[in-house]
């Protein structure tokens, strides 16, 4: 992980997501850029005031030679994220859900929300109940990936994933699957579950968990409300089309989770 991007519009919501790609950004010596989308009639020289108390800010709390920059950009929200995106090149983008507590829903139609509709580069949703400081303290160590078991299509769909988990103390991470009562897995979605276990072994402990439910996001929230005093992350793979886990998924548990939301993507480009 080389570029960390991180949206910003001086909300409660997006300055703590800001924490979060800081301390993921000094545990793997990356770069973080801050951008502020500028809508008409903003001001540029507040935008770059508040910009530069952000970084100071950043390095006092997380590290002096934290590798941080940050500017404004004109535009459209999505448009403009887009061209930043192609000229940044970030391996990971960290966004902020703002959202009342615990499972309520936030508001659908949010920037974070339309962004994982709009790229394929991994997005880290980061809900303003969460904080970073249990996101990496021990005992908060879960990771669940939950899967449709379809073959991937992008083989390096997990890496973000797997650098993120090796930043964790003592990370577990269980694949989770949901599907109806009395069904069976067929021979392909068993060998796909064994290779995602294997992409993580041995470096991280790793096991399969299986929830029966007719709803995928009720089986993932009820396996998560069973395990929620050590899980502190959920990581999911979008999909555009003809799968279970589709991207309307990813952006439906977005809107609902307390949790840090890993939304991987498994397109080839």
């Amino acid at each position: 992980m080389k570029t960390i991007l991180a949206p910003v519009d001086f909300s409660e919501a997006s300055i703590n997501a800001v924490s979060f790609a800081a301390e993921i950004t000094k545990r793997s010596a990356a770069r973080l850029i801050t951008v502020n989308i500028l809508q008409k009639g903003e001001d540029e020289n507040e935008s770059r005031a508040k910009l530069k108390s952000l970084e100071s800010d950043l390095k006092k709390s997380f590290d002096s030679d934290l590798n941080c920059e940050s500017f404004p950009v004109h535009g459209s929200f999505i448009p403009t994220l887009q061209k930043t995106i192609a000229v940044q090149k970030p391996d990971l983008i960290v966004m902020g859900t703002k959202g009342a507590s615990g499972l309520k829903k936030i508001l659908i139609g949010s920037n974070t929300v339309k962004v994982l509709s709009n790229t394929n580069v991994p997005v880290l949703v980061i809900p303003e109940v969460a904080r970073f400081g249990n996101f990496l303290k021990k005992g908060m160590n879960r990771i669940v990936l939950a899967t449709d078991l379809d073959l991937l299509a992008n083989e390096g769909a997990l890496d973000i994933l797997k650098e993120i988990a090796l930043l964790i103390i003592e990370p577990k991470i269980r694949v989770l699957s949901v599907r109806p009562e009395k069904t069976r897995l067929s021979n392909a979605k068993r060998q796909e579950r064994d290779n995602l276990i294997s992409v993580f072994s041995p470096e991280i402990e790793s096991e399969r968990v299986t929830v029966f439910s007719t709803s995928v996001i009720a089986g993932i929230n009820y396996y998560l409300s069973e395990k929620n005093e050590d899980t502190g992350l959920l990581a999911m793979i979008a999909r555009d089309t003809g799968h279970l886990i589709q991207k309307h998924y990813t952006r439906e548990m977005a809107s609902h989770t307390h949790l840090p939301l890993l939304v991987l993507n498994d397109s080839k480009e």
